[in-house]
């Protein structure tokens, strides 16, 4: 709650009468202008105190008429009635005189929104426009004059367009878009960087005409109304203009772009006649009115909605008194309204949870008044949100306001009321008390015997006694807090805290040093005073003794707490060994943490309410997402801390935080324990109640609220009403026990919020108070403790409730089980709560039936419990019945669908109504049978055949001997229930084929068996069997049986039946091969093995052997299957071969099952099925025989992929020689599985061997030397690695290759070498020749082919001739053309003439043949 300190301005003349007043937009600087008879008009400033600023006053024989401050410098306008215009400058005095333009008096000054422009109007319609600079000084002449020749009214500059956004143009540059980048260029016009002004303006005159004037000050008319403007607004949402004119008319205009005007509203304001009318417009488009009468006006123009607010007698104003004149603060979102007996009402909006501003009237909060003299004709808000200016037509007051200053401590209680008056409350005598000073009270601190308040210039000290406050002490200090102690008050001062007697003399001074800053709070807990200063220091005294001895050292805060920019509060225990700190961090934003500093470990610690840590088991999300705004510690209970929290969303507001606290709805109440051994514990989160304002303190048991007048306790009349306690949630019950009690349930909460049950028992069990245990099972209903809730209602003798909850505990939440606890303790809100929470909509709906609460059970059942839906109306129709309401009770009846019954029940003794009734809702069949007990049997005839009850139709004619009739029904409707009625009438009369038939529509087949069995009606019986149940087949089965007729029948109701050993023991028997046939297709491995092998043995004998394999496997006797298939070639299937893989270890053990499967596999390899063969190997476990059926198969692509599969040495060798047989040679990527594979089966001997034929290869079909070499060397490699047998074989296999090598590293080097040393690398090739074994490693055709071409390059034919010659004595058998180009052979032809086409035939074909391979 908020009081606002009125101070009068300081006039120099006491005789002049204020006319106008304005405020700087920035600056607490007031401009009033005034009118004395001795000097006429005058122009005077003042400060937020009212001070008069000397050498800024301005006085003309003339009256003023329009002030106007500019919007950013100390500079203001004014206009005379002489039409003068006069620029005076704060706090210098100067003044300009603009160059005289008008001769009539002035009627408009209006600056533009940053000052450069100011347009001056008169009386004739004289418009000027005057340029001003950044200073506020005037430049030069006016720009412009215009002659309108009528009064000009009002005048209102647009706003200028929003401008450029830089980053989105430079991201649309950057993605190519060339108009973006024209706007950046130097060359387009300059890019517009920010808001600009805007120049355009529009002014009216008095016959009803709006004028617009552009940026370059050309004028054109806009729009016309009807009658003088009194009133121009913009609309910048709606780029609409909207006039009011003198009548109140209302009109909105929007404006297009060339210029023109289109009304698309008009309406007439309510107002009282004759009347000055106050009219404001809100930036969210709220036009509020004030004409003189008892209400205010509100017009939303956005969301087309008008209502009104009125003046409340009971907070109080009076009746008859009527409101002149209004200003709105959007800042602080009030409402302020000057009224004809001198107060100022102030209507605050309060925006509820969940919904929007300005939605209803009912979001504005009408506050208490504030007391002015005279008649107020003008308000206006200041500059700053805490000043208010009122004109009461003798003198201005400039209200200032503070927050209302309340303080508890020691059970006395003290609230502010006004400026000057407290209210004082002593909780522990219930006196209360009023304090009127002689000070505007800015604080206030109360103890036991004193009351101490303070205006931040003067401290007055009263002490307290009984019912008399009697003032002992008065002095000046500036200090803006003041603490009490006992006899001292200390108060701040730079750099130290002074000890003051209550009359103001310094006992002792608690100096700070320079680092730890300035005092600036103080606060008492107890017998110690905790001090913080403007440099975030703090320091804690003990108080106990004669003089203040420092408890701590200084503790610099900002160490160890990041982004903290100054402290809002501290506050210290009873014992001061924890402080509690509330910050502002760097930005000025309200912390959303408590601190709390250890003074004896020297440590910070703290909690987090906008994340609810810790939790400390604590169930729900209250605490998330909040912010603290006060704190305070019990002043004798050390570890009980309490504060004060409101959402985030709130706190991040511009108000301060009381007025959070007073408009938010949504305020909770947060306790906890503090402890040096288990930190913080969460013990309660209690919402503020509604009506009470701001926390005062904690006193166990109670809290303490500041409230409004009227809003107290309503339990508690006789205490105060400004001051209202409520109690802890442990102590509901107990708030008058004693301490002994009250410190047992403290400690018993805390043991129980730390989870101690030993403690926490041993705590309590002296008490035997039967109050105390209950106040305790209800504070297991908060903290979900149900063991110690148990225990309590022992205690407590409750033995209905413990037998309650020990049902409850069958439910799974836990929240049901607490909330039937809640019901059994009486808290039946608590218990509404956990089960929503927990969603058992069935119980909550059965706790509403069960409390009486009909309309929230039918709604939970409509909504949440649909599955109970009818059976809730069914329940609350009864209760309507047991209260007499019949008719409710009939359309409940209805709805829950049991009104067929329960309805005719209700009304049987009303007959005539239970007719009206009856007919109309189809209940038809009741109405029949209470006619057919009147023996009306037409009438009930005719209401059966309503009811369509068939049954009744048939039984009725029957008795009336209609049987023709009754037949006729049966079977036109196919009815079951009258089918069998008229069966038995028939059977009774020996009507045996009738009977027979409807029983069979009546689906009796049992009784028409039986009728067909007695009466020899065998062809019926098997029809009728066959459409009954196994049981009435399995009875005509042994009736053909026993009669030794149709035995094909009996077996197949046998078969049909289930009863299939006796169809094929009585098929046997009787040679019934066909039928036997049929009953062998629905064999399976579920049937009897006995009958499955005899099955089998029948399909043997009658060469079905398909069949009988099938039965075999069924019967589980695959050795027999698998001989059958081989003897009689019978191919497996893969549904075969997977019927025949066992998986069940149950039916052979695992040897059995792997030579099953092995045998299986191999009838598959004897069939070619290689694949399924390899399938049932692997199975059996059996993986190189699954590689041997696989590489039969040929199936490359699955041979490796098995080999990788297994990962087998063995595999790999298979898969690898496997391998070797295809063409790898074309084929790159088995030759690199080849390699791969005998590497993976560490087989290099294998793999050297590969290898070697892998360089015969490049030896013999493409001479390539150079990769046969790499071939080789990698063969050495690998036999590298075999290990050597004993044999020695290994040494003689790996010199051989080495020889190999060598050979053909000389080889290849002497070809490389030709090209430079064609006579080196000849040599080195006659000396390979000369190698006894140069052949295989060395071809001797391709040596001598390399001498044969080198001597023909060099012209020496005949030696050539002889390498040739010699070359073919050495291979005889050979086309020598395989070692020598073709080119050099027709050489040595032509020169030496000797034909080259040596060798027989067949060497000639198979040349032919090489070369067509080759090409």
């Amino acid at each position: 709650m908020a009081v606002y300190f009125d101070h009068r301005i300081e006039a120099p003349e006491s005789s002049v009468v204020p006319s106008q007043l304005t405020w700087h937009s920035a600056l607490p600087v007031l401009a009033v202008a005034s009118s004395s008879p001795a000097t006429g008009g005058n122009i005077d400033l003042y400060l937020q105190q009212g001070e008069y600023v000397e050498g800024c006053h301005v006085e003309r024989p003339h009256q003023p008429t329009v002030l106007r401050w500019h919007p950013t410098k100390p500079v203001l306008a004014l206009g005379w009635e002489n039409g003068e215009v006069v620029l005076l400058s704060h706090p210098s005095g100067d003044q300009t005189v603009l160059p005289s333009t008008h001769a009539a008096c002035i009627t408009l000054l209006v600056w533009s929104s940053s000052g450069s422009r100011l347009v001056t109007g008169d009386q004739t319609g004289a418009l000027a426009v005057w340029k001003v600079d950044a200073r506020g000084r005037l430049q030069g002449n006016h720009l412009v004059k215009h002659e309108y020749n009528k009064p000009l009214t009002c005048c209102i500059f647009r706003p200028a367009s929003p401008g450029d956004d830089v980053a989105m143009l430079a991201r649309a540059s950057v993605s190519g878009d060339e108009s973006a980048l024209d706007m950046f260029s130097w060359k387009g016009a300059p890019l517009k960087m920010g808001p600009q002004e805007g120049l355009a303006f529009y002014v009216s005159t008095a016959d009803g005409k709006v004028h617009s004037v552009d940026e370059h000050c050309k004028t054109s008319t806009l729009l016309s109304v009807e009658g003088a403007i009194k009133k121009l607004f913009y609309l910048e949402k709606r780029e609409a203009l909207a006039v009011i004119t003198e009548t109140l008319m209302l009109s909105q205009f929007t404006l297009g772009p060339e210029g023109g005007a289109q009304e698309f509203m008009k309406v007439k304001l309510s107002s009282k006649t004759g009347q000055n009318v106050d009219i404001v417009w809100t930036e969210n488009s709220l036009l509020i009115t004030a004409t003189g009468e008892q209400v205010i006006r509100l017009w939303d123009l956005e969301r087309d909605d008008n209502y009104v607010l009125s003046l409340d007698e009971t907070v109080g104003f009076e009746r008859g008194e009527m409101i002149n004149c209004v200003s709105y603060c959007a800042g602080k979102e009030i409402l302020a309204a000057g009224t004809s007996h001198g107060r100022i009402a102030m209507w605050r909006m309060v925006v509820q949870p969940g919904s929007s501003k300005g939605d209803t009237k009912a979001q504005w909060k009408l506050q208490t008044p504030t007391e002015v003299e005279g008649n107020v004709t003008q308000l206006q808000w200041g500059s700053s949100l805490n000043l208010l200016a009122a004109n009461n037509s003798t003198t201005v007051l400039i209200l200032c306001e503070h927050v209302m200053s309340a303080h508890f401590s020691q059970q006395v209680a003290a609230v502010q009321l006004t400026p000057a008056q407290l209210s004082i409350a002593q909780f522990s005598t219930g006196v209360h008390l009023a304090l009127q000073s002689d000070i505007h009270i800015k604080g206030v601190c109360v103890t036991k015997d004193s009351v101490t308040v303070w205006s931040g210039k003067q401290v007055t000290v009263y002490e307290l006694s009984g019912t008399v406050l009697r003032s002992t002490g008065s002095f000046p200090c500036d200090s803006h807090v003041v603490a009490v102690h006992g006899e001292n008050l200390y108060t701040v001062e730079p750099n130290r805290v002074q000890i003051r007697t209550p009359q103001g003399t310094v006992k002792q001074l608690l100096t700070f040093s320079k680092a730890e800053g300035n005092p600036v709070l103080l606060s008492v807990c107890g017998s110690y005073l905790v001090v913080g200063t403007d440099t975030a220091h703090i320091r804690v005294f003990d108080l106990s003794r004669r003089d203040a001895k420092a408890h701590c050292t200084a503790k610099n805060l900002a160490d160890q707490i990041a982004n903290l920019g100054a402290l809002r509060s501290v506050k210290c225990n009873a014992n001061g060994s924890q402080v509690s700190i509330l910050i502002s961090q760097v930005n000025g934003r309200p912390d959303h943490k408590v601190y709390f500093y250890d003074v004896e470990m020297d440590t910070v610690t703290h909690f987090d309410f906008f994340t609810g840590r810790p939790s400390s088991g604590f169930q729900g999300t209250e605490l998330s997402g909040r912010c603290p705004v006060s704190h305070f510690w019990d002043e004798s209970e050390s570890r009980l801390f309490v504060c004060e929290t409101v959402p985030i969303s709130s706190e991040s507001s511009s108000a301060s935080y009381l007025d959070m606290v007073r408009t938010v709805v949504d305020v909770s109440v947060v306790t906890l324990f503090c402890t040096q051994e288990h930190g913080l514990l969460l013990q309660d989160c209690y919402p503020k109640p509604p009506g009470l304002q701001a926390l005062l303190a904690l006193d166990v048991p109670y809290y303490y609220f500041s409230c409004k007048p009227g809003e107290g306790d309503p339990e508690l009349p006789d205490l105060p009403h400004m001051v209202s306690r409520r109690a802890l949630r442990d102590f509901v019950g107990l708030e008058n026990c004693e301490k002994a009690t009250r410190d047992a349930m403290l400690n018993f909460s805390f043991y129980l919020t730390i989870g101690d049950m030993d403690e926490a028992f041993k705590s309590i069990k002296l008490i035997k108070s039967k109050a105390v245990w209950e106040n305790m099972a209800r504070m297991c209903v908060k903290t979900r403790r149900l063991d110690v809730a148990r225990v309590c209602l022992g205690n407590m003798g409750n033995a209905r409730a413990a037998k309650a909850l020990k049902e409850a505990e069958a439910e799974p939440e836990p929240e049901a089980q607490v909330a039937m606890l809640a019901i059994q303790l009486g808290m039946l809100e608590d218990a509404e709560k956990l089960y929503k929470s927990c969603q058992r909509y069935d119980l909550l709906n059965n706790f509403y039936q069960a409390s009486g609460q009909w309309q929230q059970a039918l709604e939970t059942a409509e909504i949440h419990d649909r599955i109970h839906l009818r059976t809730t109306y069914y329940s609350y129709a009864k209760y309507l019945e047991s209260m007499g309401d019949k008719t409710l009770a009939r359309a409940y009846y209805e709805n829950s669908d049991t009104h067929r019954v329960e309805v005719p029940r209700m009304l049987q003794d009303d007959t005539s109504n239970l007719e009206i009734y009856t007919l109309p809702w189809s209940i038809y069949k009741w109405w029949a049978q209470y006619l057919e007990s009147q023996s009306d049997m037409n009438s009930a005839l005719h209401y059966y055949e309503c009811a369509q009850d068939y049954l009744s139709l048939v039984r009725v004619h029957c008795y009336m001997g209609n049987i023709q009739k009754a037949s006729e029904i049966a079977n036109d409707t196919g009815d079951r229930a009258a089918s069998y009625h008229l069966a038995r009438h028939y059977e009774g009369h020996d009507d045996i084929k009738q009977a027979v038939h409807f029983y069979t529509r009546a689906q009796a087949y049992n009784n028409a068996i039986r009728l067909c069995k007695e009466n020899g009606l065998d062809d019926q019986l098997m029809n009728l069997a066959l459409l009954s149940n196994p049981e009435d087949m399995m009875e005509a089965a042994c009736y053909y049986e026993e009669k030794g007729t149709h035995m094909d029948r009996a077996v197949a109701l046998y078969h049909k039946a289930g009863y299939v050993s006796k169809a094929l023991e009585l098929a046997f028997a009787t040679q019934q091969f066909s039928a036997l046939q049929l009953i062998a297709e629905d064999l399976n491995e579920n049937s009897d093995p006995v009958l499955l092998a005899r099955c089998s043995d029948f399909f043997i004998t009658h060469s079905q052997y398909e069949k009988a394999v099938e039965l075999l496997v069924a019967a589980k006797k695959y050795h027999q299957a698998l001989e059958l298939c081989v003897t009689q070639n019978l191919t497996i299937t893969e549904e075969l071969a997977e019927r025949m893989t066992v998986t069940n270890s149950k039916d052979l053990s695992e040897d059995a099952r792997k030579d099953v499967l092995e045998r299986l596999a191999d009838c598959c390899m004897r069939q070619g099925n290689y694949h399924l063969a390899t399938k049932k190997y692997t199975q059996a476990g059996n993986k190189p025989k699954a590689m041997r059926a696989l590489l039969k198969s040929g199936d490359t692509e699955k041979i490796v992929f098995f080999a990788n599969v297994c990962r087998q040495k063995e595999l790999f060798i298979m898969a690898a020689n496997y391998l070797q047989s295809l063409d790898w040679r074309k084929n790159p990527e088995i030759l690199k599985t080849i390699i791969g594979f005998y590497t993976k089966g560490r087989a290099p001997e294998l793999l050297a061997g590969f290898y070697e034929a892998c360089a015969q290869v490049e030896i013999d079909d493409y001479q390539n030397y150079e990769k046969a070499l790499d071939a080789l060397t990698e063969a050495a490699k690998c036999l590298s690695k075999v290990k050597d047998s004993s044999t020695g074989q290994q040494e003689v296999r790996v010199a051989d290759l080495q020889h190999k090598i060598t050979l053909i590293k000389k080889f290849v080097h002497a070809r490389r070498l030709y090209a430079e040393d064609a006579g080196e690398a000849v040599q080195l090739c006659e000396s390979l020749l000369e190698e006894p074994e140069l052949d295989p490693a060395v071809r001797i055709g391709d040596a001598f082919g390399f001498l044969v071409e080198h001597h023909c390059q060099q012209g020496n034919f005949q030696v050539a001739y002889r390498k040739l010659e010699e070359l073919q004595k050495l291979l005889p058998s050979q086309n020598v053309r395989y070692y020598v180009s073709q080119a050099s052979l027709q050489a040595l032809q032509k020169e030496m003439g000797v034909p080259m086409d040596h060798g027989d035939t067949r060497n000639n074909v198979e040349e032919d043949e090489v070369e067509e391979d080759l090409n």
